[in-house]
């Protein structure tokens, strides 16, 4: 019977998590297994793996074939490193003690491998954190800065809002006076009969000045009547005595 070593889903959508289990080839996914060597767990960072290494290593070695993640789980956890360092013993390659003193040194170097993968993890998860609070609070200064700015505007606002208000009243006054000046130019082009009026007064006060001359000059005829009678009288006197 062909046995492999695979992984069984569990886990809600979105955050899965896995069971390392030994199982039938032509079993599903998700079916019947064997023997349960571990589990596996992607939703952190690093990935959270515990296996039984002594089974993992006993299927491996009985011919149980892992999937392409098994195998890297496989390989993460030393198993087939393990079976690799075995295989040479039996060669004759190395000796017993020479393949315990290699696995031991690998551990160390992937030991220290995962702690620093875990400390420059949290460095960084330390920056983004300061990062952030950094953002949140110059963000809340710009609030607050805008809210004091809207409520109590600055000097240079009211100086600009004079300005402006200056501006308007000069422009204001230049348009007055300027329709006032094109109304008196089109008065003076239609209207010139102002100018009759302006003389009318003096003609006035030439025949008023006149008018005293003819008064004065009304006594002599009076005078000139009174003679006329004296000199009737004088003639018909005469007559009188010669009828006489």
């Amino acid at each position: 019977m062909a046995t492999k070593i695979r992984l069984q889903r569990f886990g809600k959508k979105g955050k899965p998590f896995y069971h390392v289990v030994v199982a039938d080839a032509r079993a599903p996914r998700d079916g019947k297994f064997i023997e349960r060597l571990g589990s596996y767990n992607p939703n952190t960072n690093p990935a959270t793996i515990e296996i039984n290494f002594e089974k993992a290593l006993d299927w491996v070695n009985k011919g149980a074939q892992p999937t392409d993640t098994c195998r890297a789980i496989l390989s993460y956890k030393g198993i087939l490193y393990k079976k690799h360092l075995e295989g040479g013993v039996k060669k004759g390659a190395l000796t017993e003690e020479q393949a315990e003193a290699k696995f031991a040194q690998w551990l160390e170097g992937k030991a220290i491998k995962i702690e620093g993968k875990k400390e420059i993890l949290s460095k960084s998860k330390q920056e983004i954190k300061k990062a952030t609070l950094l953002a949140e609070a110059k963000k809340k200064e710009e609030m607050a800065a805008a809210i004091i700015v809207k409520n109590t505007p600055s000097e240079e606002v009211e100086e600009a809002v004079v300005e402006e208000t200056s501006e308007v009243e000069v422009s204001a006054e230049v348009e007055e006076s300027e329709s006032v000046a094109e109304v008196e130019e089109t008065v003076a082009e239609e209207v010139p009969e102002v100018e009759v009026e302006e003389e009318a007064p003096v003609a006035e006060v030439e025949v008023a000045e006149e008018a005293p001359e003819v008064q004065e000059e009304a006594p002599a005829e009076v005078e000139v009547a009174e003679e006329a009678t004296e000199e009737e009288a004088s003639e018909e006197a005469p007559s009188d005595e010669t009828a006489e």
